[in-house]
């Protein structure tokens, strides 16, 4: 099944955190905190001015984002989880390299 997000709203798959503290204690599923991050898989067109205008949406299909612990409507599709919010709870694109060196170092 395939949506397609109206207006300002994306899809949002969250992408698990890492399940291991840095001095390598295993957090249990059951304590381990939802993940505040994930990639958007979908985009809608964007939201509508006063004057009718369409203002175009500045995340895209592929974006790694931040958004809050409680943000956007979960909702299961093909038996995967994912997230559907307003483009205004997010509240940053995090950038690819940044994201890989965070994970080497």
């Amino acid at each position: 099944m395939h949506i397609r997000p109206l207006r300002d709203r994306i899809i949002v798959k969250r992408i698990e955190a890492q399940r291991t503290t840095a001095s390598g204690i295993v957090i249990p599923d059951s304590a381990a905190e939802k993940p505040e991050q994930g990639e958007v898989v979908a985009v809608g067109p964007g939201r509508r001015d006063d004057k009718g205008e369409l203002i175009p949406m500045e995340v895209k299909a592929g974006d790694l984002v931040l958004f809050g612990k409680y943000a956007g409507q979960t909702i299961k599709v093909d038996g995967e989880e994912l997230l559907v919010m307003r483009e205004d709870d997010v509240m940053g694109v995090v950038e690819r390299e940044a994201a890989a060196l965070k994970k080497a170092a």
